[in-house]
């Protein structure tokens, strides 16, 4: 077998593939013995017919297609294997001349695993974000934690911020209600900004038993792309008023939050070690990400198509998914975004974002090579661990993490840490 290689680009290949009388004649038995079971030979029962009886009674030219496809088949998997190139798709391939039993010529091409030029990694000037935590972040936890303690008294007096109320309320656009807009003994807590702009505003100084219009306009970026902009009319009754009152900042509110702790200078301390690490973590998963980003500009990657077009699909497939949880649906998104249509949030939004995770796997994969970072056993069998804990209460998903499909996934994800984890050794 003879291979040329040509390179059609960094990201694709065309192998020409020569095949002669020894491999043929190879090919012709491995295609004799699959055609015998199902040659019908007098004296013989079906199925245990010997290949050189079958090759008397086998169509020639249905051997000729067979030891072709046969011939091909194993010639391409040789052929990459053996010029050290992983193809990323099914290769195609053209049949340039066949002459049974003395030389076969086709051509294979196919996108393939780039060659990675990793650029300078050790010193890629990404400085880690300083992590602070003031006093008045404490604050302001301690006072949503006050909110959450707070005891609600019914009071007869008009509302004011920071009242819960209880209201009806009927929301209509072109004097027709839409859908969403209608509520009956709605609690709401006036200054939380649950509502849209001026919502809350307008039931402050109403009294109880009144009824009233607010007349109001919806956000332009509104998620729901009818009511995006639009003016509407919220008919409203105030039903019921109550004063929330705050529990002291004191010793007893602080056990009383947290029965492990005896004083609220314990409870501070508490919530500002929670709030360093959580700020630590933030800011540690930022500097990864730069550290990623700034790797992909200096190194050279080029992109395969099928992998982008691979990773656009599933970034459209999750971005789906995540809208419809939130009720919205890719046509709301896009509207409300201002792309013009499918295709051009395609082209603006997902391709990028595709490209950069296409980029950041490859070129991480190459890091590892290049420092020589593993997943041990032990490693893969701890984390695989961890998830059947997460899902103890789901047996099917517990037994998906056993399938080597699951196992292969979870183990590329652990050399990615790792990989990203030395990066920032190497950057510190």
């Amino acid at each position: 077998m003879k291979t040329l290689v040509k390179h059609v680009s960094p990201t694709k290949v065309k192998l020409t593939i020569t095949l002669g009388k020894v491999e043929l004649d190879a090919a012709e038995q491995v295609a004799l013995t699959k055609l015998a079971a199902s040659v019908k030979v007098p004296g013989f029962r079906k199925g245990k017919v010997p290949a050189s009886v079958a090759a008397k009674h086998v169509d020639p030219n249905l051997l000729a297609q067979q030891t072709a496809d046969d011939a091909l088949s194993k010639a391409v998997a040789e052929a990459f294997l053996a010029e050290d190139i992983q193809a990323l798709e099914r290769p195609q391939v053209e049949l340039k001349k066949f002459v049974p039993g003395q030389e076969m010529e086709f051509t294979a091409e196919s996108e393939i695993l780039p060659k990675i030029k990793l650029g300078s990694y050790k010193k890629l000037g990404v400085k880690p974000e300083t992590v602070k935590v003031t006093d008045a972040d404490v604050d302001d936890i301690l006072n949503r934690m006050r909110e959450g303690m707070s005891e609600k008294k019914e009071v007869k007096r008009k509302a004011k911020d920071g009242d819960e109320v209880t209201i009806d309320f009927v929301g209509k656009k072109d004097d027709v209600a839409f859908d969403g807009g209608t509520a009956k003994d709605y609690d709401l807590k006036l200054g939380s900004n649950s509502f849209i702009p001026g919502f809350e505003e307008g039931i402050v100084g109403k009294s109880i038993g009144e009824t009233f219009d607010l007349k109001l306009k919806f956000p332009e970026t509104y998620h729901v792309a009818d009511l995006a902009g639009a003016d509407v009319v919220f008919t409203t009754t105030l039903k019921k008023v109550h004063e929330l009152q705050l529990p002291e900042l004191d010793d007893k509110f602080a056990k009383k939050a947290d029965n492990r702790l005896k004083t609220l200078k314990e409870l501070k301390d508490d919530i500002k070690g929670e709030l360093k690490n959580q700020k630590e973590r933030e800011a540690n998963d930022k500097l990864k990400d730069e550290l990623v980003g700034k790797l992909i500009e200096v190194s050279d990657i080029p992109v395969p198509q099928v992998l982008l077009d691979d990773q656009a699909r599933s970034i459209e497939q999750d971005m789906t998914q995540n809208l419809m949880y939130q009720g919205l649906t890719i046509e709301q998104y896009i509207a409300n975004k201002g792309f013009k249509d499918r295709q051009d949030w395609h082209d603006k939004e997902v391709v990028p974002a595709a490209e950069k995770r296409v980029k950041a796997g490859l070129v991480l994969a190459e890091l590892s090579k290049a420092e020589k970072v593993e997943a041990t056993a032990d490693e893969l069998a701890e984390h695989i661990n961890l998830y059947k804990q997460q899902y103890a209460n789901n047996p099917e998903m517990v037994k998906r993490f056993d399938e080597p499909e699951a196992q292969r996934d979870i183990a590329n994800r652990l050399l990615t840490e790792k990989t990203v984890d030395r990066l920032v050794e190497l950057n510190k």
